[in-house]
């Protein structure tokens, strides 16, 4: 059996987003992913970009996991051809549905704003729903070409996973985001073992966050000093698990004490809809989580928690004088909901804007990080008089140290390793430290290149 494949890094690969990895053996095209490259205005023209192969010439897709920058693009592949299978675990397939809709809702609104076009319609998100499989962690399943497949537990979002691929005695995984250890919903990633190539992500591969105690407290704290001066919270969340995370640490601190009730305002159609599924996906959820639910706590309601799911309701907010916090979607304020509140309460000196995850070079949320006192949300010029504050511990994605870790433990026998889904600064970091530290071949591959490997 030939053992020549060849490796191709067309998404991910020096950026964090649009995660595309292509597997070709020569007997069979596998990709990894197909996700949305996001940012500022310049992904609107990346995404609609013909895919530099053949899509009618891939065989499979392997999904990681359904954060849009991992599934964004697959009804488009679709729309251009592929007609293969699509793998997934089951709630990864349910979130995709319901992320892939929302995503379109974005794009049509672009298309009127921006004149484009959407890069894929309703029929085309139908199909790939059609052709997409679902599989456990652990459960074998064969592909073309003598590849055989599973996923292990990534522990970054509900129903993550981790590729893991082995043809003729050599082994190749696909890490996909690796999860924070510990997250406030999810298990630990389970720590992939015996590999010859990995290809794994790098967002924070050259930071590190808060300890768990810390994040909670630091939370706590915000929360309260809005209580005393009587201000708005703002926090832009990603909708999907960033979201859930915070609703259950909320919950916790109310529920047991430590915070006198304060109204939460989930304004974001999509978290809710995604939060429906964390109740129906339980058992993707840590024991001790799947415990409290089973002894009748609701961890997504508590006093003061209210979901705005409409538009009316959503502008009602701005009624409700005094403290608040407002949880809204997107998580980077490239777009949603959180752009109205920012408009509204970023220059308020008694306003906090607090960052919980990775903000993309060129969206408002980095302008905000990076200390911006002006910034223009949909056309409006806004002071910033609001402290911007960061929490990197509610992050789903692991730190320098767990990522470096994660290859400890795992790279006895490894050829190469692959390092992308990072910033250029972070990827580069993190494969000088893995060389560094644990002897290892590891690169940063540019976009579009290929590599010869032994699969």
């Amino acid at each position: 059996m030939n053992n020549q494949s060849t490796l191709g890094f067309f998404g991910g690969a020096g950026t964090v987003t649009g995660a595309n990895f292509l597997l070709d053996t020569g007997g069979v095209a596998i990709l990894v992913d197909c996700g949305l490259v996001q940012g500022d205005r310049f992904a609107l023209a990346r995404n609609a970009e013909p895919f530099p192969y053949e899509p009618t010439a891939v065989d499979y897709l392997l999904v990681t996991h359904a954060h849009a920058d991992h599934i964004g693009r697959i009804p488009k592949l679709v729309r251009e051809g592929f007609r293969g299978d699509i793998y997934s675990t089951s709630a990864t397939k349910d979130l995709a549905n319901v992320m892939l809709r929302d995503a379109l809702k974005v794009m049509e609104h672009e298309a009127e704003r921006y004149g484009v076009k959407p890069i894929y319609d309703e029929g085309d998100i139908s199909t790939a729903l059609a052709r997409w499989r679902t599989v456990g962690y652990e459960e074998r399943f064969s592909l073309k070409d003598g590849i055989e497949a599973w996923y292990t537990d990534a522990g970054h979002i509900l129903g993550s996973g981790m590729i893991h691929l082995v043809r003729n005695g050599r082994k190749i995984v696909f890490t996909g985001d690796i999860g924070n250890v510990p997250q406030p919903l999810l298990r630990a990633p389970v720590i992939p073992q015996d590999y010859d190539y990995l290809v794994m992500e790098s967002v924070y591969g050259d930071r590190l966050h808060e300890q768990v105690e810390e994040r909670t407290e630091l939370l706590c704290q915000y929360i309260k000093r809005i209580q005393k001066t009587g201000g708005t919270l703002i926090i832009p969340a990603f909708s999907l698990e960033r979201t859930q995370s915070m609703l259950y640490e909320i919950n916790n601190l109310v529920e047991s004490g430590k915070l006198e009730p304060v109204p939460v305002f989930l304004d974001s159609p999509l978290a809710i809809r995604v939060t429906d599924l964390y109740r129906t996906h339980t058992s993707y959820l840590r024991p001790e989580i799947q415990n409290q639910i089973a002894r009748g706590d609701d961890i997504f309601a508590f006093t003061g928690l209210k979901f705005t799911p409409t538009i009316a309701e959503s502008n009602a907010i701005v009624a409700t004088k005094g403290a608040k916090v407002i949880i809204a979607g997107s998580g980077m304020s490239h777009g949603g909901r959180i752009r109205r509140h920012e408009r509204e309460y970023l220059d308020e000196s008694n306003t906090i804007l607090l960052l919980v995850g990775y903000q993309s070079v060129g969206s408002i949320g980095r302008l905000l990080q990076d200390g911006a006192r002006t910034v223009k949300i949909d056309g409006e010029k806004i002071k910033v008089r609001a402290q911007i504050a960061t929490i990197q511990g509610f992050s789903g994605h692991a730190d320098r140290d767990q990522l470096v870790e994660l290859v400890a433990y795992g790279a006895d026998k490894v050829k190469q390793i692959f390092v992308t889904m990072g910033e250029e600064r972070a990827a580069l970091f993190l494969t000088q430290r893995l060389r560094d530290y644990l002897g290892v071949k590891a690169i940063a591959p540019e976009e579009r290149q290929e590599v010869e490997i032994d699969f």
